[in-house]
């Protein structure tokens, strides 16, 4: 049965043809959501919320063609939606624990890919992500994110030139 036949079935109601649907890309949505909300639990529960969401809205999608780009910036959306529910939060992760409680105040410091990404802002962070964690094509990005093809390519190289920029910030502090 093709994607097309899937799309079709889900939005006259079959939630089997849903479920089959959701399950071809679930593990795109799982790595989606990780890479912003950076924990497993919350990954699933954004997974968990963009099934719900999409089966609730499957009817809206027009062009079946576009159902992983559809599906997928339903996932960024909710990622974003648990960001900001949890962003009253302050959590330290493991790592800053260990350097809280260590008694040596010596401790070298390392920039990884992680932590500049993390310095981006929403939209350059949805743009890199897209272009180089899921290879889409600048169109893909536009489409996925609604925004014109001009703005995805600026926020590209912004973010790129403000990953640069950090990258270069972290070796002069190593030096």
């Amino acid at each position: 049965m093709t994607i097309r036949n899937l799309i079709k079935k889900a939005q006259k109601g079959n939630d089997k043809a849903f479920l089959k649907l959701f399950q071809m890309y679930e593990l795109e949505i799982y790595r989606m959501a990780f890479i912003y909300v950076k924990n497993e639990n919350d990954a699933l529960d954004v997974v968990q919320e963009t099934a719900y969401r999409s089966f609730n809205r499957i009817e809206s999608l027009r062009n079946p063609d576009y159902f992983k780009t559809w599906i997928l910036k339903i996932a960024i959306n909710c990622s974003l939606d648990l960001i900001k529910k949890s962003s009253k939060v302050v959590q330290l992760n493991n790592e800053m624990e260990e350097v809280i409680s260590s008694d040596d105040y010596d401790i070298p410091l390392s920039i990884s890919l992680q932590d500049l990404v993390d310095g981006l802002n929403e939209d350059e962070k949805g743009v890199v992500l897209l272009r180089f964690y899921h290879d889409y094509t600048f169109k893909e990005i536009a489409e996925t994110l609604r925004i014109p093809l001009g703005t995805a390519k600026s926020i590209l190289y912004r973010a790129i030139r403000k990953l640069r920029d950090e990258l270069l910030k972290g070796d002069e502090m190593n030096e």
